[in-house]
């Protein structure tokens, strides 16, 4: 059954997971940053935290279960902690999230990133702090794009 949503306010819920703060808050930022140079506002974004990347697929399902949220934007950084588990974690999260977007008719963007090699040290860090900034303006362009476009449908959602 299709149901039509109205909204005029575009709600847009980004969660982010608190392992590796510092990396993941430069994707958040840059998403409002970006929100706002492209002429939305700022009073769209609400931030949520998750403990990490396995809780944002639940996460996102229980937002946008209160019709609170036109969108959703997940942001983690799933690294080798030096046992083999994050490409296991990254691609159950990612498969999650689009269960998550399929099952609810609701947009959920990623940047979750897990890279080949990652160490603390200056020039990874340093690297990965550009990169997710870089994502979080990518992630504030395809997440206008998805809105805009599913407004223009008629924004018809399961």
């Amino acid at each position: 059954m299709l149901q039509t949503v109205v909204s005029k306010q575009k709600r847009i819920a980004v969660v982010r997971a608190r392992w590796h703060a510092n990396i993941v808050d430069k994707a958040v930022q840059s998403f409002a940053d970006e929100w706002t140079a492209i002429g939305r506002s700022s009073s769209d974004i609400e931030v949520i935290d998750v403990p990490g990347a396995l809780e944002i697929p639940l996460h996102a399902q229980s937002l946008i279960a209160t019709g609170r949220y036109d969108a959703v934007v997940a942001c983690a950084f799933v690294v080798d902690g030096g046992i083999y588990r994050h490409d296991f974690v990254a691609a159950t999260v990612l498969d999650s999230m689009m269960r998550v977007q399929l099952d609810t008719g609701t947009p959920v963007i990623s940047v979750v990133l897990t890279p080949h090699h990652f160490q603390e040290t200056e020039v990874h860090v340093g690297f990965f702090e550009q990169h997710f900034v870089t994502k979080g303006k990518e992630a504030a362009a395809a997440c206008a794009a998805i809105l805009d476009a599913r407004t223009r449908l008629g924004a018809t959602v399961i």
